[in-house]
């Protein structure tokens, strides 16, 4: 009897060795791009308008299906002159100069060279109203959550599983010996 205990012992130590192995192996930027820096910056006061968003991630964009919009205080207008742009790991669109004086939204999706989805969203204020008018007939990113979108790859949990699975199956037939 305390041969199978013994057994069953190593066998869960087993399980939990390989377990712990196999997540410290992963890292976070194997998920998804993470937006490093972008201008003009998260939370910024400005008195004029910027001619331009730019955007920066930790790694490359893949060109195509990527979305830049800025929406004005009224949250419903918009400010883009153009279509955004992709080099590298950045990505950016030209603006109109920026109208009333407030709180306008950056909100980005973006595809992450590896095929994972981005999107997320800041704001910064113009203090000092400009003379802009809004573009006409553009969608905005919908649904574009704030922040980062990163999750824990599927093959983790498919790899955590098949261990598990065969830890579980090797300690139930020596358990039945």
């Amino acid at each position: 009897m305390p041969r199978k205990k013994n057994l069953l012992i190593r066998g869960v130590s087993l399980v939990f060795v390989l377990g712990a192995l196999l997540l410290a192996g992963t890292r976070a930027a194997d998920a998804h791009n993470v937006l490093e820096s972008s201008s003009p910056a998260a939370g910024a006061s400005l008195t004029a308008s910027p001619s331009t968003v730019e955007l920066t991630f930790n790694e490359p964009i893949e060109s195509g299906f990527n979305e830049l919009v800025v929406t004005g205080p009224d949250k419903t207008s918009q400010w883009q002159n153009g279509a955004a742009t992709v080099s590298a790991e950045k990505i950016s669109v030209p603006l109109r100069p920026l109208g009333p004086a407030g709180e306008y939204t950056v909100a980005y999706h973006i595809v992450s060279e590896d095929g994972h989805p981005v999107s997320g969203s800041y704001t910064f204020t113009l203090t000092v109203a400009g003379t802009g008018t809004p573009a006409q007939g553009q969608s905005a990113v919908a649904g574009a959550p704030a922040g980062d979108e990163s999750t824990v790859p599927v093959w983790v949990w498919v790899a955590g599983g098949v261990v598990l699975l065969g830890a579980g199956v090797v300690i139930a037939r020596r358990i039945a010996r």
